[in-house]
């Protein structure tokens, strides 16, 4: 590929000076719509040249505080720093970000190239330089000699890819993508999740990307904030975020958690020893946020994936030690996987348990009432606080 005009612009710092790490920086900000707290004392740092996601359910604050990021709302208290600026009462056309909305917006009266074209007309520049710097940035969103064509005439995909070049084409510190991607289909949309990150790599440029997925936020994300009543509940990488949530409305909202309540014994080196309810006695490891002292009240949280499924009279003596016994409650097969929900004497709702379909059959013995036990390594189970 042709390198871009865009890559030799100097206001892009290169990757090898990316070392700022509050770029963006939001301190205290709150935005209030009359007496509903839509965004409550959030604190921030994004370094330059980050990928940051925001995360949560609808209505938990994070497109209000990407609009407030924007201009397009102003804090109700609270400070927004861009590159040591501050940004609080700026209006946005004065701002050096720019916005990629969920309907991409693309002008129908105009071709491709006047659409991406579009955020250049206050800069007067000659019609050969806009000319240029289109092409070069049509060549970067891999649509070369679309130039002439019509909104009409592109799929969403294309679309998408337009309405992120005219945002780009201005050369923002900061770009702001608000669920970009909510419009397309399954299999594109994981298309387009690479092709955003590989793009975002090649230009170092910061990143904010507001999104309900937690598949798209782990697949895409240098660091992620999950969002939940207008406050940040964790800022983590990807993995740590999956891995060692820091409570269980976190653990709820990345993917699938079981979860059972317990009661602190004792320790044993960096073991947690429990009493939880329906599995007896086991160990854990705890977060550095959760009270280990005996008589505390925790919440014993494990992925499906890290458990595993056995007959239970082929369970032996050592697997038995981090083992429970139940019963298939229900069955789910989707494809490269099946997923079963095993009903466990002491808990109220049955454990999820997911296993690869290995075999080309996976008929056979896992089919309801059908006895086994659950096993499971002790680093696969994490404690929470309770609550």
């Amino acid at each position: 590929m042709k390198h871009s005009a865009i890559a030799d612009e100097p206001r892009l710092t290169p990757p090898d000076a990316v070392t700022d790490a509050s770029f963006l920086d939001l301190r205290g900000v709150s935005k209030h719509f009359g007496p509903v707290r839509a965004v409550d004392g959030v604190d921030l740092q994004i370094a330059r040249g980050e990928f940051f996601s925001l995360l949560g359910p609808s209505g938990c604050g994070k497109t209000t505080l990407l609009r407030m990021l924007a201009g397009f709302e102003y804090p109700t208290t609270g400070e927004i720093r861009v590159d040591g600026a501050d940004m609080s009462a700026v209006p946005p056309n004065h701002r050096p970000t720019n916005m990629v909305f969920q309907n991409y917006a693309i002008f129908p009266h105009l071709d491709v190239g006047q659409n991406i074209a579009y955020g250049l007309r206050r800069d007067r520049l000659p019609k050969a330089d806009k000319d240029a710097r289109v092409r070069d940035i049509l060549e970067m969103i891999k649509l070369p000699g679309y130039a002439d064509r019509r909104a009409h005439e592109l799929s969403g995909g294309q679309r998408q890819r337009v309405a992120l070049a005219r945002a780009l084409i201005r050369r923002p510190k900061v770009l702001l993508l608000d669920e970009p991607l909510g419009a397309l289909d399954k299999k594109l949309r994981e298309e387009m999740q690479i092709e955003l990150r590989e793009l975002q790599e090649s230009l170092r440029i910061t990143f904010v990307f507001v999104t309900h997925d937690q598949e798209e936020a782990l697949t895409m994300s240098d660091r992620i904030a999950v969002m939940s009543g207008g406050k940040v509940l964790q800022v983590a990488e990807p993995h740590e975020l999956y891995e060692r949530p820091s409570c269980a409305e976190v653990a709820n909202f990345i993917g699938t958690m079981n979860f059972a309540e317990a009661t602190v014994c004792g320790r044993e080196g960096e073991w947690t020893v429990v009493e939880a309810r329906g599995l007896g006695t086991i160990r854990a490891l705890a977060g550095s946020s959760v009270d280990t002292s005996p008589g505390a009240k925790v919440i014993v949280a494990v992925r499906p994936e890290k458990l595993s499924l056995s007959a239970q009279e082929l369970m032996t003596a050592e697997a038995g030690r981090h083992s429970v016994s139940g019963s298939i409650a229900a069955a789910a097969y989707l494809g490269d996987r099946s997923h079963y929900f095993v009903k466990v004497e002491g808990l109220e709702k049955p454990f999820a348990v997911a296993a690869q379909n290995v075999d080309r059959s996976v008929e056979g013995w896992l089919s309801s009432g059908v006895a086994v036990r659950i096993g499971w390594s002790e680093d696969a189970l994490v404690l929470l606080p309770p609550g």
